[in-house]
């Protein structure tokens, strides 16, 4: 049977809990990127100490919101303030359904008057082009989906290369790059720099832990940089990062990419679910993890747990502001990294080595999420007292991390037990395997892991949660 919408899909299947939890969509995939360029291992270590080329041209959607409305329908969906957001600036943009939780987020680029470009995930991209449809505004949306996961021989063509230079030897790459000494550009500011003789647009960014650009532009230009910035970097140690290993910056970094989006119940949610595909990321997205509720609800965050509390800014009229009013002062779960036990983890991989019996749930390296959203529980003396949501191995810190939120009460230092694998054996996801749980000890840490990501980023959302 076929659907029209994710709303007709939620008529028919009645949980969302169920539909998520048993999705077919597969694995995550960071397409088109080749999973190594050497080895993950080493490809880690580089952005930690020397340098890393990042090719981001494939796994976002980019959307272009133009017209004289763009900045007032953008504002309406945010947290975030505009009160000072000029050309040439970016910013993290977050917005909220009507009950303060998170739709998602990503990077808004200002690149023109009455022109920006957000570049992300999918559900953010669909509800600004809901709103830019449907809202009344003067302005024109054009999206340019991701890359497709599994392209089988066909050619892939993007409006845009996207390209991340980040590590302790990245200034010195880019000059060579530049033939000089380049702007000092700001934080979340954009600027150009020269690269093989062309004019390249450039934004400083942070993604690894050290301060980098981020470069873009026509999508045919893209391999000529990219060889360009690969010959400069030769003799700083630059590596090429795969699909394996890219990801996994986060880990040390403190960015969540993947929370559910809360668009599955509310009223004033019901136009938009009437309006999103049966086909779209909502509605064939996977939930996975160990903590398990009928209530899709209980799987929404608000900014505030995601360590975006500083974003928060009450100076104008967006979706979302009188519910998150209403809690701004209360105590709330917060954003933390889990160190994971070391024996412990072993003991999940020996289990995959001993015959009979059901082994336990698999942990993937170095990226060992199983679906779009995990939600893995975590319990302190026997009480749930948060989740994990994005778990992967560090070869810089030789350690399974992964981040998530926890009760106010719970402090950095404070051992807590993290539930691997899913309940009654596994999901009918295709990523999972029938298999046992297991109790993994942790430690609630820092956000972001890494001392060099605490002490080098500029002061916002990944320092503000510990």
């Amino acid at each position: 049977m076929s659907f029209e919408s994710l709303e007709a899909v939620l008529q028919a299947t009645g949980n969302p809990v169920s539909l998520l939890r048993n999705s077919q969509i597969g694995a995550y995939v960071y397409p088109v990127v080749p999973a190594e360029f050497t080895n993950w291992r080493d490809e880690q270590r580089a952005w930690r100490e020397t340098c890393v080329l990042f090719d981001q041209s494939h796994h976002m959607v980019d959307l272009a919101v133009e017209g004289p409305d763009a900045l007032k329908l953008l504002s309406h969906l945010a947290i975030n303030s505009f009160a000072k957001f000029p050309v040439n600036r970016a910013k993290q943009f977050v917005p909220c359904s009507y009950t303060g939780h998170v739709i998602g987020d990503g990077i808004l680029f200002h690149l023109e008057e009455n022109k920006l470009v957000f570049v992300g995930r999918a559900p953010v991209a669909s509800w600004i082009q809901f709103h830019a449809a449907t809202g009344g505004y003067n302005v024109t949306t054009e999206k340019d989906d991701r890359s497709p996961s599994r392209p089988s021989g066909k050619p892939v063509v993007r409006k845009s290369y996207r390209y991340q230079i980040q590590g302790p030897n990245a200034k010195q790459v880019i000059e060579k790059l530049n033939g000089g000494p380049v702007p000092d550009i700001k934080f979340f500011t954009m600027d150009y720099i020269t690269i093989a003789g062309r004019k390249v647009r450039a934004l400083r960014h942070g993604m690894a832990g050290a301060p980098g650009l981020e470069v873009f532009g026509p999508y045919a230009e893209g391999e000529e940089i990219r060889a360009a910035i690969v010959e400069a970097g030769a003799d700083f140690g630059l590596r090429q990062v795969g699909s394996r290993a890219y990801a996994t910056n986060t880990l040390e970094s403190g960015w969540i990419p993947s929370p559910l989006p809360a668009v599955y119940t509310g009223a004033k949610m019901k136009a938009y679910r009437e309006w999103l595909p049966a086909t779209g990321y909502e509605a064939t997205g996977s939930l996975g993890g160990s903590f398990y509720s009928d209530n899709i609800e209980d799987y929404y965050v608000t900014p505030y747990e995601l360590g975006y509390g500083p974003f928060v800014k009450f100076d104008h009229d967006f979706i979302g502001r009188e519910a998150l009013e209403r809690i701004a002062g209360e105590p709330r779960r917060r954003k933390v990294t889990f160190a994971w036990n070391s024996d412990d983890v072993a003991n999940a991989f020996r289990s995959m080595l001993e015959p009979g019996g059901e082994h336990y749930k698999y942990i993937d390296w170095p990226l060992s999420n199983y679906a779009s959203a995990s939600y893995d529980k975590v319990t302190h003396s026997g009480k749930t007292v948060g989740f994990s949501m994005f778990s992967g191995y560090s070869y810089n810190e030789r350690s399974m991390l992964s981040l998530g939120i926890v009760d106010p009460d719970v402090v950095t230092g404070n051992p807590v037990t993290l539930v691997w694998g899913e309940v009654g054996g596994g999901s009918r996801k295709t990523t999972v395997e029938r298999h046992r749980q297991i109790e993994i000890r942790a430690i609630v840490s820092p956000v972001p892991y890494s001392k060099v990501a605490r002490e080098e980023y500029a002061a916002g959302w990944r320092r503000a949660a510990y």
